[in-house]
């Protein structure tokens, strides 16, 4: 018997935010797999997951996914792991990977969860939704993303000014993710348009390092790579 491979989002960053279902996965997993991006590095997943799990009860499998865009370097990566969780569900072991947030959303899992199914169909494989950090986020600023009629944008934050300004003209809301490295030119179009009362930016929101900053104070600051921008105009 091969055993199941399960994908498994964990929430933003508070452990309570870890659904019922995905505990009882977690529980019965016999491997609780997370992707860090080297080697001795802390998973962000997996200090969610060390609230309810140690090593002594569970095995801990680290699986290395370097911050690169070199596809040649990445297809190794991905290939590499995927025989590694595939010598474990080979033994009828059923693994459970660990991401952040939701495994289908800008998630590692995606593309591991690809390479597995190519490399070995048989596989059988269970998605256990997570809540994301644009829902903490929310939360955390009682701030309601969308009502009625209105749109809603989820957007990757890129060094492109006329392509960010265009978002957020066209939609009522947006939530733009990996905001630290255009920090500047989000805060000129906020200005330009006349609403940066209108942003909320939060880091590892829910978690307790959570930050949730003052707007006017960004350009002074090096924000951590898990860090988003709410817009709700």
């Amino acid at each position: 018997m091969i055993g199941t491979l399960y994908g498994i989002g964990v929430g933003p960053g508070d452990p309570e935010l870890l659904t019922v279902k995905a505990f009882r996965r977690l529980k019965e997993a016999h491997v609780i797999a997370y992707p860090k991006k080297a080697n001795g590095s802390k998973s962000y997943a997996q200090q969610i997951v060390d609230a309810y799990f140690s090593p002594k009860e569970k095995q801990m499998l680290g699986l290395v996914f370097p911050m690169t865009k070199d596809e040649n370097v990445l297809r190794e990566k991905w290939n590499e792991t995927v025989e590694t969780v595939w010598t474990y569900l080979r033994e009828g072991k059923h693994v459970a990977f660990v991401t952040e947030g939701d495994p289908l959303l800008y998630s590692t899992w995606i593309h591991f969860m690809r390479t597995m199914q190519m490399k070995y169909p048989d596989v059988s494989i269970e998605i256990v939704p997570g809540i994301s950090s644009i829902n903490g986020a929310a939360a955390r600023l009682q701030l309601p993303l969308a009502d009625g009629d209105e749109t809603v944008a989820i957007v990757p934050a890129r060094d492109d000014y006329d392509a960010m300004k265009k978002v957020i003209e066209t939609h009522d809301c947006v939530i733009f993710l990996k905001v630290a490295k255009v920090m500047s030119l989000l805060l000129a179009i906020l200005r330009e348009m006349n609403i940066t009362n209108k942003a909320a930016v939060v880091t590892k929101v829910t978690s307790h390092e959570e930050v949730i900053w003052n707007i006017e104070q960004l350009e002074q600051v090096s924000l951590p790579y898990l860090t988003l921008m709410v817009v709700r105009k």
